[in-house]
């Protein structure tokens, strides 16, 4: 009795210290993932910096909408906002219009190949309120409590270490802030995208739920993907 009950507690001790609900484990790697599983699901393999034209892709616009996924974001001016693996910065740059002179856009990513696309393409666009950060696949270096919106397009279920990552990009939030998840509709035969590349919105929110955030809503009616939101309690 007594070891079951010391096991109790150092299981209690160990969640309040935010530690993983869950182990990783490994399994023979699928053509697109890394053999390595949370929560069930194999982690697909990042877009490297070759796959920039595809991200800037003339048609992206009408596959899309990145309209309506800002119009989902919620975005205001004044905002400081985290775009968390910005890639070639197609995101950063729409964000950085709305949130304006007064705001900021940290553009993440742990590619430095990525970063010096997105440096490029700024001083073509003349938009001195983006700053890029590279980041560590545990960490997307920013000060804790200073960003007012976090958003991941098309990035999280590339995460080598989802649990560490998001618990950081957490930390990053104000009290209240939100943070917006960007996914493809999985099992939707309408998405051509590889099945690693999507997820439900289930298991978005079984992912989330370990963290302390709280869903707000998830808007559905995309041509392709999903937003879906969450605020820190």
């Amino acid at each position: 009795m007594r070891w079951m009950l010391l096991t109790l507690v150092l299981s209690a001790s160990l969640a309040l210290a935010g530690e993983p609900p869950a182990q990783y484990s490994s399994v023979a790697p699928s053509e697109d993932g890394i053999g390595k599983l949370y929560m069930g699901r194999e982690i697909a393999k990042v877009m490297t910096y070759h796959g920039a034209p595809w991200l800037e892709r003339a048609e992206r616009t009408k596959e899309e909408r990145p309209d309506l996924v800002l119009a989902a974001f919620e975005v205001k001016q004044g905002m400081a906002v985290a775009d968390i693996g910005a890639g070639s910065g197609f995101y950063s740059r729409r964000i950085a219009q709305v949130v304006g002179k007064t705001g900021t856009v940290f553009a993440v990513d742990i590619q430095p190949r990525m970063l010096k696309l997105i440096e490029r393409d700024l001083a073509r666009h003349t938009l001195a309120n983006v700053k890029t950060v590279l980041a560590t696949p545990k960490d997307p270096n920013l000060r804790a409590g200073s960003v007012d919106l976090a958003v991941l397009v098309d990035v999280y279920h590339e995460l080598e270490f989802p649990y560490e990552a998001m618990r950081a990009i957490v930390n990053a939030l104000k009290p209240g802030a939100r943070l917006a998840l960007v996914e493809f509709r999985a099992g939707d035969p309408n998405v051509p995208i590889k099945r690693l590349h999507t997820m439900t919105e289930e298991q978005v929110r079984q992912e989330m739920a370990v963290h302390p955030l709280e869903w707000v809503n998830t808007v559905r009616d995309l041509p392709w993907q999903q937003v879906i939101v969450f605020r820190k309690r």
